[in-house]
Order: structure tokens, then C-alpha cells, then sequence
């Protein structure tokens, strides 16, 4: 496919913005425009054009919204939040410019904006977690009361929000389902406004969901499926292999071991490092080569941020307990991996993860010939919406 950016991490992020569009979360022309302002690699010119972006959408959102034009105001908060969410993916980088808080607090504002004039509104709420609640958004198809399934949407380890009205909320209300999405520790508000950070464990997480999901009485307890995209392809059949009162369950893509992104790009030195419990050394290697690797600083602190750590040999050891060895034999519902081209980040996983589980399961392929390659499908999120709700259709127990 015909590139815009030279830097695979620019093309990858337009590409979601791109994508967004499929659910009226940008638009096209304001993508391409803001594309071709942006110099290729320059970390700073990424933040200022898509922040600038997010304001004139901003702008139009509120005088639309005091006109009363509800519809033209939604799209417009929506088009904001993105844009804003696509600043924060290089502010690490930039010279100059806003916190990664700041660009994320103008994100929420706008979406939480937004979603208040869905119809029906979208319902923002407060799950308990030990000794405190995590953030939420309930997604009714409609105020009847009826019990219909839920599709719980597990966001990765730095998608926004709205990444989940993209990647399965739409199309979830659309074919009947209610759908509920959270941010759980390392993730959004958990992260920036409680200071929450990533676990291994995830199944003491997606079980206070279910227990919250559950108390609605517009959930269906024998119809939940829980949908994972990026590094929740581990949290979700790490979860499920504990929490079984999911029925069916998703991972875009399968990943069995979250740490094979991280340490494949060292070198053997350094793993030896690793291996050997050299803290200090590890550090030190890793400062280094900062020096001599564009971008390397930035990247890291984007990386480790969620993990509450500022030691890079502490977040590499962490990673160590990111796998499903052992677990996956656990796993007792039915389960779709998703399993695209060019997967940039666990490539080879979604198929091991599929060889691996025990009971009814189901690999399905994206292609770059469809244009639908790359990790978690963002240029082509009606084709993913088709093929991952065809088959929840097919797989989970038919309406009582």
C-alpha cells in the first residue's frame, strides 16, 4: 500500500486516524491536510499539527452544540478527541509543547462531550476495583430494558478511549449488543487521574468488571463475550483463563508472551544483562545507547509510563510475568484469534496462541491484499467489525 510517511510510527498513526473515520471519528480530508503538514520523523510538528487539528474540530463542536445542532456537534467533539488522542502518540518526542496529561485531558473532555449527545447517551460509569472504582462507558442500543448480550471492549496498553466506540462499540449497538468499556490500571484516567498502573493479573481486573456487568439488568449473564485489542491480546485469555463466566472472547491479536516486543530488539549483551540480574549495568547500557539511537528516549518513556517504573530493567523483568505459559489449557471458552499481515509488534504469536488453546477456536486472517494488514486492522475496521461480530453471532447462545 502506498505510504505517506517514511517513519513506520507516523504511517501507523495516521492509519488509526484514517480508520476513524469509518465511525465518524474523523474525517478524511482534515487527516490528509494535517498529514501534509507534518514533516516525516519530526516529533514536534507531529504534536502541533494534530493538537491545532483537534482545537478547530473543538471549535466547531461548541458553536454547534450552542445552536443546537446535536448531530453536527457529536461528530465534531468526536473528530476533537481523536485528534487530540493522535498528539499524544509523539509528545514524548517533541521539543516543545504540551504534557502528555494535558493533550490527554483535552482528549476525555471532548469525547466525554461527545458521548453525552449519543442516543441514547452513553452512561459514564464507576466500577468497584479493591478499594477504590475504575472508569467506565455502558453502550445501551436502546432504553427498553431489554436483556440483551454485552461486549465487554478491553482497550491495549495506550489506545484512548474512543479507540473502543471504534473498535467494537459502533458495530456492537448496531447488531444488538450492549457494550461496556473501562480503563483499567495503566490505562487512561486510571492512569493519568489515580495513578494505577499495569498488572499481569488481569483476571483481578475483568472479574470486578463481569461482577459490575452483571448487576445491570439489561446484561444477559449467559451471552458476556469480552473483546481484547493489542496487549490485550494477553490480558483477555489471561483473564479468561480464570473468569469463566465469559462465554466467548477475542484477541486482535493473539499474544502469548508481551515481552518478545521489547526484548527482541536487544542485543545479546544485554539480555545476558537481564539473565544475570545486572541492574545497574542494564540501566546504564540501556542510557547510553540513548545517545545513539533517534527517538530511543522518547519511545521508552512513552512505553514505561504505564508501568509506573523509571528504571528500564525493572519494566524489562516486570514483562517476565506477561505470559500465558501454563495458562492456556485453563482457557474453556470458545475464543477468536485475530491474526493480521505485517503485525509489527507479536508477529508469529496469534498463531501460536491459536495452536495452543484447547477447546473451540477460530484464527482469522487479515490480509494486506484487503487492505486490512498491520496490528489491529486500522485501515480497515469494517472488515475486522464483520468478521469478529459474525462470528459472536454464531458462537454465543442464542437469545432465551
Amino acid at each position: 500500500m502506498s505510504r505517506i510517511f517514511k517513519n513506520e510510527d507516523f504511517e501507523f498513526g495516521l492509519s488509526i486516524a484514517l480508520g476513524s473515520t469509518y465511525s465518524s471519528q474523523a474525517d478524511v480530508g482534515e487527516c490528509l491536510a494535517v498529514a501534509g503538514r507534518i514533516k516525516n520523523g519530526d516529533a514536534s510538528s507531529w504534536v502541533r499539527e494534530w493538537t491545532a487539528a483537534g482545537g478547530r474540530a473543538r471549535d466547531i463542536a461548541t458553536e454547534a452544540e450552542s445552536a443546537g445542532h446535536c448531530v453536527s456537534a457529536r461528530q465534531a467533539w468526536l473528530r476533537a478527541a481523536t485528534y487530540f488522542s493522535c498528539a499524544t502518540y509523539q509528545v514524548a518526542g517533541a521539543k516543545e509543547g504540551d504534557s502528555f496529561e494535558q493533550l490527554w485531558g483535552e482528549h476525555r473532555e471532548c469525547w466525554d462531550r461527545a458521548v453525552a449527545l449519543f442516543v441514547p447517551p452513553v452512561e459514564h460509569v464507576a466500577i468497584p476495583y479493591e478499594d477504590t472504582t475504575i472508569e467506565g462507558y455502558f453502550f445501551k442500543v436502546d432504553d427498553s430494558g431489554a436483556k440483551r448480550p454485552l461486549a465487554i471492549l478491553n482497550n491495549g496498553s495506550d489506545g484512548p478511549v474512543s479507540a473502543m466506540w471504534q473498535q467494537g462499540g459502533a458495530a456492537g449497538v448496531a447488531r444488538g449488543y450492549n457494550c461496556l468499556t473501562f480503563d483499567g490500571p495503566g490505562q487512561n484516567a486510571a492512569l493519568v487521574r489515580q495513578h494505577l498502573h499495569f498488572r499481569p493479573d488481569w483476571e483481578a481486573v475483568i472479574t470486578p468488571v463481569v461482577d459490575y456487568a452483571l448487576s445491570r439488568p439489561e446484561v444477559d449473564p449467559e451471552r458476556i463475550a469480552l473483546l481484547g485489542v493489542s496487549q490485550a491480546g494477553y490480558w483477555v485469555p489471561r483473564a479468561v483463563a480464570f473468569e469463566h463466566r465469559v462465554a466467548a472472547a477475542v484477541a486482535d491479536p493473539g499474544v502469548m508472551d508481551v515481552g518478545t516486543t521489547w526484548r527482541d530488539k536487544l542485543p545479546k549483551s544485554m539480555l545476558r544483562l537481564l539473565e544475570k540480574g545486572e541492574k545497574e549495568k542494564f540501566d546504564r547500557d540501556i542510557a547510553m545507547s540513548e545517545h545513539f539511537v533517534r527517538g530511543m528516549r522518547a519511545q521508552l518513556e512513552f512505553r514505561m509510563r504505564p508501568f509506573g517504573m523509571s528504571s528500564a530493567y525493572d519494566v524489562y523483568k516486570a514483562l517476565e510475568e506477561y505470559k500465558l505459559d501454563g495458562l492456556v489449557e485453563r482457557i474453556r471458552c470458545p475464543m477468536l484469534i485475530c491474526d493480521p499481515d505485517h503485525e509489527q509488534f507479536w508477529p508469529g504469536q496469534a498463531r501460536a496462541l491459536y495452536e495452543a488453546l484447547p477447546g473451540p477456536k477460530e484464527l482469522v486472517r487479515f490480509t494486506a491484499e484487503e487492505g486490512s494488514d498491520w496490528h489491529c486492522e486500522p485501515r480497515s475496521p469494517g472488515i475486522r467489525d464483520q468478521r469478529v461480530f459474525d462470528w459472536l453471532d454464531e458462537t454465543l447462545p442464542a437469545d432465551r
